[in-house]
């Protein structure tokens, strides 16, 4: 797992239940790592409901309401996206405004990222964002960490959503389909970084035989083709979805990569009827952020499939 995850170069894993478990390591070795306290992550970020991870999500109230005081070293920045009229230069400079300010880049160990966003509305940054954020945490010696637990595993069309920008982490978070459905995830780090002794951080049942098992075979499927069909099949269901928002004025955006695709509604209440009216239709939909809805399909469906959602879609919409 670990060579194709962070390719050329010595690494890692250490194997969890959940992706929450999975942040909570990361965020662990990240201060081990680099000796300093504070983390910074995004504006809509979801990283899961344990305290740690708590602490970095910002996605919404209701996931943090009466949990406080959380973790106080952590420091949010906006998350860019053409769709909430972010720009990359925006969120650099608030960064750079949080080192200059309240986080001084020698105190922070890491920053969190999702790729793309899942919780916040499946928001796909602009191209230079990426790099731009590698750029800026090497310069400070700051770890970057990936959240793939919900873009990664073949979901975007590539093993990992940060492939589609040629940017590489320094840790990797993994979890949802690395097992096809079984409790596991993954941290993955470059092996110089996870040198800390026995001890410092362990699982019960993290990486048990049943689930990595099903995490192998996994991998295999994936190599086989379902990395290529994501790829296929979600420009399939992007296609048809702007086919139907240029009938429906009430869609104002499409977007994702891959399988994780979402189409935006002018307000929260018409996506929750999009999703309770394709749900009597027989279709599965979810709303992501404050207004999308998100088609997340197992990646073995195939184009005939996605048709038939996309009729169901559209015959939602009334």
């Amino acid at each position: 797992l670990e060579a194709k995850i962070l390719p050329g170069t010595p690494a890692k894993v250490f194997f969890t239940n959940s992706g929450a478990e999975a942040i909570e390591g990361a965020m662990k070795l990240a201060r081990y790592a680099t000796g300093r306290p504070s983390y910074i992550a995004f504006i809509g970020g979801f990283h899961g409901r344990t305290f740690g991870a708590l602490s970095l999500t910002a996605s919404k109230a209701s996931q943090r309401r009466r949990f406080a005081p959380l973790l106080s070293s952590v420091f949010h920045a906006p998350f860019p996206s053409a769709s909430r009229g972010v720009t990359t230069d925006e969120t650099i400079a608030r960064l750079e405004e949080l080192f200059s300010t309240v986080a001084p880049p020698e105190s922070v160990a890491a920053v969190f990222v999702e790729p793309i966003q899942g919780e916040g509305g499946y928001l796909v940054p602009p191209d230079d964002f990426l790099p731009r954020l590698r750029e800026l945490t090497g310069k400070h010696g700051i770890l970057l960490v990936a959240d793939e637990v919900q873009s990664g595993m073949g979901r975007t069309g590539h093993l990992l959503a940060v492939e589609h920008w040629d940017v590489e982490p320094d840790i990797v978070c993994l979890a949802k389909g690395i097992a096809s459905g079984l409790p596991l995830g993954a941290f993955i780090a470059r092996a110089e970084q996870m040198s800390w002794p026995p001890g410092s951080h362990g699982s019960t049942f993290g990486g048990n035989p049943l689930a990595c098992a099903a995490g192998l075979v996994t991998l295999d499927l994936l190599e086989e083709g379902l990395i290529a069909n994501a790829a296929r099949v979600g420009a399939q269901l992007q296609d048809g979805l702007r086919e139907i928002a240029a009938a429906h004025r009430e869609i104002t955006d499409v977007r994702g990569l891959g399988l994780m695709v979402a189409f935006e509604m002018k307000t929260a209440e018409l996506a929750a009827q999009v999703v309770q009216s394709a749900f009597e239709r027989g279709l599965l939909l979810l709303t992501a952020g404050s207004r999308a809805v998100r088609i997340c399909p197992p990646l073995v469906i195939d184009s005939d499939e996605a048709a038939t959602g996309l009729e169901i879609i559209e015959a939602a919409l009334g």
